[in-house]
């Protein structure tokens, strides 16, 4: 086989299968196997950060610290961000043109024909374009400008050192890098969050599931009472200025449906099934189990009197991690924390006077319609008119194989997604001009919460929930990204839309008044909601957020694709129960809280077990006594604490208990209705199913709760796991190479957490906190990367943060610059 097809397969089985099971392997049978004559990849072994780089843009110092973070200094931004793009390139290279090449769809041009979906998805979708029509109007701004001074020195690092590893390995080199890739970055961020297509598998769980099963499985709410605002009379005067809510109700329909967690689950369905497209779409969806925690508590609440921020997002875990940590320093600002690589500003940090964070909303921000189309397929109707597509032909080029051309094509709402003949429009905000990199920068130079409020405003996409606080006490929450307003009839006029459907968009039902896709949209001519009524609590005294529902009674409907609450309420209880015993808060205190590993499942569920458990051993209906009382007994003394700790055999017997239990309940309903795992409802619904649920019409809950423990038991003993650290490990965490080249996957280590604790991991998807970060605003800060800072391999940076993010460990995070200089950028007339 051609040695260079063999090279693009390696990248292929890396990016589409992941690394879980595979060892280690030396690195130098590995360079071997890939370069057998040449071995240029060991050219990457001696790749040195230069001492000197001319830059056209002015001076600029940067020190590397003993954690492999940057310390950008300057005297001019440009300067400043042509040396955070010269980082970049050098540390992160390989995974901006990944990246790049994913969102373009041009992954096949150099892995071949394994990824034509994902390019041909990703092509029809056009993120590109839309990255496009978003530099156009950023241009000639002022953060278009460093945005332009951060790619020239993306190309100086990937023009004027050597490649990383990864490249040499595959011998192609990257395109320069331009502007627009820093706004498809933002989109790429933008889809991870917020690109959900739960309307589509909620018309096929409407076809084919009895209506009885689904109103059990997917409730309009999920009964519980610890929504991010809290309006209730017990919390209501602690959340500062409201808006955007109703208090004194006991909730509305405007914002009811959160049965889903994070892509699992929907809500309100409609008509037939178009069960082939949705199927395929739910490849290219934000993936399972993305979300985060993050809360703020004002000064009465802490030592020293000042607020203190909390955030960690829960991402894809990888190699190298996704965020990349800097520090850049202008006589703008000082500001240090994490970014995409790809995006120039930190999106998550701190700066001299203010730490803020980000989680995801759950809004409801992306639609689809259907539309009579003509026998030529040339045409769709749109309110009593026929109207061409909009087509272009693309070429998608496949390496070692035959290039695919694929016709795109877009009605008003955007573009026309099509699979087996199955047709659906998509309106996505994301797909409009935006201005959330404005937003971002604006906030690493914010001196307070009203800077931060009139940079929020501008914050169009991804829809989050932004916690601030500053250095004089002030705190605030608001929800963040545009929210769309529908409404009956023909788009135009009757009553706001608040459920998640599809449209019908021949009839013109559903359009957002002022949207524009792949151009620039009129976010205020009435089609979205104002700025001035998200969601938001100006001053709150203690506030968590943990992708639950927004608040019980919304002004405007928001979304459907809220958390389970079970993060949520424990940090809200950790939280109340300091307020009302008067403890005085510390850094300490909430880097505990963040690393908590109480399962709240277990809450929900562990009683019920062993009581069913217990009456089973009493019947003499279970087979092997001994070993189930004793399973019984071990779980008996794991309460109230519950904790998920990986030294814990209760904690193994309930993680895998609780798989058998969710596999037990839905799949002899979702398996004879031809319905994979992408549309069961989550492990809340599952954990507070009653016992007179028709679920269990034809079976009983009790006896299926004692048998999965005996399949569990079972399980245990013949893999031969102990603790929960021998299931519970970091092994899924890869590099896109890791099937091929081991080596460059992190050492595999035994971790705590779950999927619903808030020190939050899961084995089962590789997702977990992905940074994080507790900020005392203008004072200390701590945090920690999955990882390394570097991407590159030979770097002692590569992995030096992983064992302590695995060990729940932090290290500060300062804002004065340390380390040796490592680069001088000098400044060269243009």
């Amino acid at each position: 086989m051609n040695e260079e097809i063999t090279r693009r397969g390696a990248l292929a089985a890396g990016v589409l299968a992941g690394v879980a099971g595979l060892s280690l392997s030396s690195a130098s049978d590995l360079l071997e196997q890939f370069a057998p004559l040449s071995g240029s990849a060991w050219n990457a072994a001696d790749r040195e950060r230069p001492e000197r780089v001319e830059s056209p843009y002015g001076d600029a110092t940067v020190r590397i610290d003993d954690e492999g973070v940057p310390h950008v200094e300057a005297d001019d931004e440009r300067a400043a961000y042509f040396a955070v793009g010269h980082l970049h390139g050098f540390d992160r290279g390989f995974q901006l043109d990944l990246q790049r090449r994913q969102m373009r769809g041009e992954l096949s041009a150099v892995v071949g024909e394994t990824t034509l979906e994902s390019d041909e998805f990703h092509v029809r979708m056009d993120f590109a374009g839309a990255a496009e029509a978003t530099w156009n109007a950023l241009e000639g701004t002022h953060a278009g400008s460093l945005i332009e001074a951060y790619a020239d020195g993306v190309n100086a690092a990937l023009e004027g050192t050597t490649l990383p590893l990864e490249f040499e390995l595959l011998e192609f080199e990257p395109d320069p890098w331009v502007p627009a890739d820093t706004l498809l970055m933002e989109k790429q961020i933008a889809w991870t969050l917020t690109g959900n297509f739960s309307a589509l598998r909620g018309r096929v769980l409407e076809d084919r599931l009895d209506p009885a099963i689904l109103e059990a499985l997917f409730p309009e709410r999920m009964d519980h009472d610890t929504p991010v605002l809290r309006t209730d009379p017990e919390h209501v005067d602690n959340l500062g200025e409201l808006r955007g809510v109703r208090t004194g109700e006991d909730g509305s329909e405007d914002d009811a449906a959160d049965a889903g967690d994070e892509n699992e689950g929907t809500t309100d369905v409609h008509d037939s099934s178009p069960s082939s497209l949705a199927t395929w779409l739910s490849r290219f969806e934000s993936p399972l189990g993305v979300g985060s925690n993050s809360w703020v508590v004002s000064g009465e609440h802490t030592e020293n009197g000042t607020p203190i921020v909390a955030n960690d997002p829960h991402l894809q875990l990888m190699t190298p991690p996704l965020w990349y940590e800097q520090h850049v320093e202008t006589p703008e600002t000082s500001v240090r924390g994490v970014t995409f690589p790809g995006v120039p500003f930190v999106i998550i940090g701190a700066n001299e006077v203010a730490g803020w964070g980000f989680t995801n909303v759950g809004a409801d921000v992306l639609d689809c319609y259907t539309y009579e189309i003509d026998d030529e397929n040339e045409r769709y109707r749109y309110r009593g008119e026929w109207r061409e597509f909009e087509t272009e032909e693309r070429e998608i080029a496949v390496s070692g194989g035959e290039n695919r051309t694929v016709t795109t094509r877009k009605t008003v709402h955007g573009p026309l997604l099509e699979r087996e003949g199955e047709t659906v429009g998509v309106a996505w905000t994301g797909l409009s001009a935006t201005r959330t990199t404005e937003a971002v920068y604006d906030l690493t130079v914010s001196e307070g919460v009203d800077d931060a409020l009139e940079a929020a405003s501008r914050f169009d996409v991804p829809t989050q929930n932004l916690v601030y606080a500053d250095a004089d006490g002030r705190t605030l929450y608001v929800a963040v990204g545009q929210l769309p307003i529908r409404r009956e009839g023909d788009g135009s006029s009757g009553e706001p839309i608040a459920d998640n459907r599809v449209f019908d968009g021949t009839a013109g039902e559903g359009k957002w008044t002022g949207y524009e896709p792949y151009g620039v949209s009129d976010w205020e001519a009435g089609g979205f909601v104002p700025f001035e009524e998200h969601p938001a609590a100006i001053e709150p005294d203690l506030l968590a957020t943990a992708n639950q529902r927004t608040a019980d009674d919304t002004e405007h409907y928001v979304g459907t694709a809220y958390a389970m609450p079970y993060r949520g309420r424990r940090i809200y209880d950790v939280l109340d129960a300091a307020a009302d015993e008067g403890t005085a808060t510390n850094l300490a205190f909430h880097r505990d809280l963040q690393t908590d590993r109480r399962d709240e499942r277990a809450v929900d569920t562990i009683p019920d077990l062993l009581e069913a458990g217990t009456a089973a051993l009493k019947d003499g209906t279970v087979d092997d006594s001994d070993q189930f009382e004793d399973a019984i007994e071990t779980l008996e003394d794991w309460g109230p604490e519950y904790e998920m700790v990986r030294d814990s055999r209760r904690a193994l017997l309930f993680a895998r208990w609780f798989e058998h239990l969710r596999a037990e309940v839905l799949e002899p309903i979702f398996d004879p209705a031809d319905l994979g795992s992408e549309y069961y409802p989550n492990d809340w619904i599952v954990a507070t199913l009653p016992a007179e649920s028709p679920v269990f019409e034809d079976r009983s809950r009790e006896t299926i709760l004692v048998e999965t423990l005996e399949t569990t038991l079972e399980e245990l003993e013949a893999e031969g796991w102990d603790t929960y650290g021998d299931w519970n490990t970091t092994g899924p965490v890869g590099h896109p190479f890791g099937s091929e080249a081991p080596f460059l996957s992190y050492d595999e280590r035994p971790t705590d957490g779950s999927r619903t604790t808030v020190d939050n991991y899961r084995v089962e998807s590789a997702v977990g906190a992905s940074w994080r970060m507790v900020v005392e605003p203008g004072a200390e800060a701590w945090a920690i990367l999955p990882g390394g800072n570097s991407g590159d391999y030979f770097s002692p940076h590569y992995d030096d943060q992983f064992e302590r993010w695995a060990d729940g460990e932090y290290k500060p995070m300062d804002l004065e610059a340390a380390g040796e200089t490592a680069t001088r950028f000098e400044g060269v007339d243009r």
